[in-house]
């Protein structure tokens, strides 16, 4: 009997053994292959965005020819004198493409800047707010959101003056509801927490409170959300640019040079498409960003994957 009993217990250990054990190597693999894919995301969008950023960086101290030299022969092709020809006016267009990338690059993080100042200080105040002060600030970021970007950043440029200074305050003010509405969101979930109430019961003021709880939960998804503003912001400008509301001669946004290729796209195509691939580059280099800054970031977004 005790024979028996030793031979029939050894396949069953034997049997969960080897199961346990090629079950934990599988899932490592797994997650080894995800967090590849998430590093392979961050860095293609790095490269993407960071040749952009590197190219107007050198247009502060290097420029092949001034944005406003119109010594050029007009529409002339791509060439040794000018590396991508010229347009309509005889400036060089690879110039023009420099001056524009950094006109992007402003008009992205001062629109993120002034969204994210003015967001999360109206999203953290009103997720403090109750009863009715609650529901109508909800309301009142819900009619914000609803109103369109492009048509608010108009309205406010048209008001001012068509400076980029004027379409990057627009375009911010803009953005600054959605900022608003997701940390009003994502600070009432997290004051609704045990901790908090732990925190608070220990004689923690409210803005150390803010400062050092709220605000560090948050920061992973709101990093995200203003990336993603990022590429919007710039899409915005150029589209400003494109209408004649954005940064005036003779500084070159690619929305302006858009513009004004569009009538020579035949004879010329190289001054409608050079402006147009930097913008779809710098956009989806800036959305790779924020996809990978999510898989990274986010813990929620770990655990869903895991």
């Amino acid at each position: 009997m005790t024979g028996v009993q030793k031979t029939g217990q050894a396949p069953e250990e034997t049997g969960r053994t080897p199961g346990t054990s090629s079950a934990t190597p599988a899932k490592s693999v797994e997650s080894a292959k995800q967090g590849a894919r998430r590093s392979y995301t961050l860095i293609a969008g790095c490269v993407l965005a960071g040749l952009i950023v590197l190219l107007a960086a050198v247009s502060f101290v290097w420029l092949p020819y001034a944005p406003d030299d119109t010594s050029g022969t007009r529409l002339a092709a791509p060439g040794a004198g000018h590396l991508l020809g010229t347009d309509k006016l005889g400036r060089d267009l690879f110039t023009q493409l420099m001056t524009g990338s950094r006109i992007a690059v402003e008009a992205g993080l001062g629109s993120v800047l002034t969204a994210a100042l003015i967001g999360v200080s109206l999203g953290v105040l009103s997720a403090f707010a109750l009863g009715w002060l609650d529901d109508t600030l909800a309301a009142f970021l819900d009619i914000l959101i609803a109103f369109p970007t492009l048509l608010l950043a108009m309205l406010i440029v048209a008001a001012r003056s068509a400076t980029l200074g004027s379409a990057v305050l627009a375009i911010g003010l803009a953005q600054s509801a959605v900022v608003a509405r997701l940390v009003r969101i994502l600070v009432k979930r997290v004051l609704a927490q045990d901790y908090i109430t732990a925190a608070r019961t220990s004689g923690t003021s409210w803005p150390r409170v803010v400062a050092g709880h709220v605000l560090p939960n948050i920061w992973p998804t709101l990093v995200v959300n203003l990336a993603l503003q990022f590429g919007l912001a710039v899409l915005a400008e150029a589209s400003l640019s494109y209408l004649g509301l954005g940064a005036p001669p003779p500084n070159a946004s690619w929305g302006r040079m858009l513009q004004e290729a569009q009538a020579t796209f035949t004879t010329a195509p190289a001054g409608a498409l050079a402006p147009g691939v930097l913008l779809v580059l710098l956009v989806i280099g800036v959305n790779l960003i924020a996809d990978g800054l999510r898989d990274t970031l986010d813990p929620t977004a770990r655990r869903r994957r895991a």
